[in-house]
């Protein structure tokens, strides 16, 4: 069986395409997502082979989600859209498949075959993904979209990724993977991100360790392990 995901912010598109690949009786739905936000907690909990991907959603679309992705657990991204003028960019993006609204059999049919040779063959997805400008953050019941360059670090805890900006603290879905790899940030814990543009200054402790101070006065650690590649970014 073949474990997908649906992302749609329609729910009866959700729900045709759900019903169509049930019938085929070679896909698992591991889940089925209104949004980008619901799609990144889904995407890293299950781990989906294959994405079916709507394009146009509110605040954060189809090839924007991808970004948000790790690439070590990529899945494989059909798009699924009722706008057809996307389609030369979808394949400039590598996406295994696209489909268009409303879904045929025969071509989701189609579709499947190619899936099944290319999780048979073992052939890894990878997708030109571009940098993040703005991350998607949970607050209460709506969803805030932070400036990235407005960060000044990234924290981890048992609750999750926390994003520390001039105007508050936010929780994120994305990984510190992605955030290192797509956003302004490096590395100087294995629990911390910081942004270099926001460091005022750096305290050298013992055993190898420092501590940054940032502009705005939040003390932020740095392991041993980072603090070499850390003063070769500031050319030190």
């Amino acid at each position: 069986m073949i474990r997908a995901l649906i992302v749609d912010d329609e729910r009866n598109a959700r729900e045709e395409l759900e019903a169509m690949l049930q019938e085929t009786g070679a896909v698992e739905i591991v889940g089925s997502c209104a949004n980008a936000i619901e799609a990144i907690k889904m995407i890293n909990r299950e781990r989906p082979e294959v994405l079916f991907l709507d394009i146009q959603m509110p605040l954060v679309n189809g090839f924007e989600l991808l970004s948000m992705i790790d690439d070590d657990i990529m899945p494989h991204v059909v798009f699924v859209s009722a706008y057809d003028d996307y389609a030369l960019k979808a394949f400039e993006e590598k996406t295994l498949d696209y489909l268009l609204k409303p879904v045929e059999p025969a071509r989701l049919e189609k579709t499947l075959e190619k899936l099944s040779s290319r999780l048979h063959s073992g052939s890894q997805p990878a997708y030109d993904t571009s940098e993040l400008r703005q991350i998607p953050c949970v607050c209460a019941n709506r969803i805030k979209l932070i400036d990235a360059s407005q960060l000044i670090f990234a924290r981890s805890d048992l609750s999750g990724i926390h994003l520390v900006t001039p105007q508050g603290e936010y929780f994120t879905e994305l990984t510190l993977k992605t955030l290192e790899t797509r956003t302004p940030l490096i590395r100087c814990h294995k629990q911390f991100l910081i942004n270099i543009a926001q460091i005022d200054e750096i305290t050298l402790l013992d055993n190898g360790v420092a501590e940054i101070k940032t502009l705005a006065g939040h003390l932020v650690p740095v392991s041993r392990r980072y603090l070499k590649n850390l003063k070769e970014t500031l050319g030190l």
